[in-house]
């Protein structure tokens, strides 16, 4: 009975995972999908290149909420069912998966920053808390977010090694940590090319959908927009 009850929560963990948020924010608020613009990974980051930064503070917050919940759901109510601290690291593992391969979303995910961070938090509240300032301190000094990713997801788990030591827990993070490197190999490469965007470079948005609603509302495109519209006899018509 209890293996009906881990498959329950590893798959309970996964369909929670599966909600892409970016994807799910962008559309309530009308933009562009973030799938078919900048580095086309529908995360926080990429849905703050459209310029919408309320946008991807929520699609940062729900992005870690997701990991964060189903850890919990399983330390709060797991116990009564046998499912205890190892589950629950494995349900968070089974959430990040989810994002990175989302079921309702034909399976395109991100690359589960947020989402790892939201297990991390769960699972132990300061490991997270270490692994989240390692990334702002490595953001805000090479303004890259991809970097500051990477950085983090390798000394995750030395954290939780070194600090609160070796527990079968770590198995779980290990392998949530892999994956995230995995999913960052073209950023890898752009790095070393020096072509990677940095954070809060806007990228060309499909359709426009990166105007403020005040512009999208008077349907101003900008200078070059608004001439490119106009006859090329336009400017004649006015001397006869």
């Amino acid at each position: 009975m209890q293996v009906i009850y881990i498959a329950v929560a590893l798959i309970g963990a996964y369909l929670i995972g599966s909600l892409s948020f970016a994807v799910i924010v962008s559309r309530v608020m009308g933009l562009a999908d973030p799938r078919e613009y900048g580095s086309k990974n529908p995360g926080a980051t990429n849905v703050l290149r459209s310029g919408n930064k309320a946008a991807a503070i929520l699609t940062l917050a729900f992005d870690a909420l997701k990991g964060y919940v189903p850890v919990m759901l399983v330390l709060m109510f797991g116990p009564r069912f046998g499912l205890y601290d190892t589950v629950a690291a494995f349900a968070g593992l089974a959430a990040f998966v989810g994002h990175l391969w989302p079921v309702f979303f034909r399976f395109h995910g991100g690359k589960g920053v947020a989402t790892a961070g939201g297990v991390l938090l769960a699972i132990n509240p300061m490991l997270g808390l270490a692994t989240v300032l390692t990334w702002a301190i490595i953001a805000a000094f090479f303004r890259y977010s991809s970097l500051a990713s990477l950085v983090a997801a390798v000394f995750a788990p030395f954290y939780q090694a070194l600090i609160w030591g070796v527990e079968p827990a770590i198995v779980a993070i290990i392998g949530m940590c892999l994956l995230l490197v995995w999913r960052h190999q073209a950023n890898i490469s752009k790095l070393l090319a020096g072509k990677e965007s940095k954070l809060g470079q806007k990228a060309a948005v499909p359709g426009g959908a990166a105007l403020a609603p005040h512009d999208k509302h008077h349907g101003h495109h900008g200078q070059q927009g608004h001439a490119a519209h106009l006859p090329p006899h336009k400017h004649k018509k006015g001397h006869h």
